[in-house]
């Protein structure tokens, strides 16, 4: 499932960052602190690698 906006994929990139060790757990907060902890690292990656262009900053949760 690829992420709806930019902001979706920079969370899932940074929580995906932590799973692999590269940065601190304790340094995610909100959105990638969410995902860390409900998503596998394989969730994760789709997210993460999305591409950025032609997506909203943000998109609402409606």
């Amino acid at each position: 499932m690829p992420a709806k906006s930019k902001a979706q994929q920079k969370a899932a990139g940074a929580a995906l960052s932590a799973k692999r060790g590269d940065t601190k757990v304790g340094d995610l907060q909100g959105a990638s602190r969410e995902m860390y902890d409900s998503m596998s690292e394989a969730q994760l990656e789709d997210f993460a690698e999305t591409k950025r262009k032609g997506k909203p900053e943000h998109v609402d949760d409606d």
